[in-house]
């Protein structure tokens, strides 16, 4: 997945900038992003103050590293059933 250019502390910026009464469109133009993207954060991120960002990405962080443990957990325990499942 491609990285953002924006953190979450500049997301969450750009998205009180338009909550404050600029328009959407004048604050998308102004930081280079299209209206689809903006409103993809504001639905991720609408409501959230910065620390709660931070703690989502943290989260997000371990949650794809126990979703990797799992996987090779559950490949290895697929290989030894299959290995024992054979006659010598």
């Amino acid at each position: 997945m491609k990285r953002s250019r924006f953190t979450e502390e500049q997301i969450i910026g750009l998205l009180r900038e338009q909550g404050a009464g600029q328009k959407t469109a004048d604050v998308c133009r102004r930081h280079g992003v299209s209206e689809a993207t903006f409103y993809k954060w504001k639905s991720k991120f609408g409501g959230m103050e910065i620390s709660n960002a931070k703690r989502l990405k943290a989260l997000e962080a371990e949650n794809n590293r126990l979703k990797k443990l799992l996987a090779e957990a559950m490949l290895d325990n697929a290989m030894l059933k299959d290995i024992n499942s054979k006659k010598w």
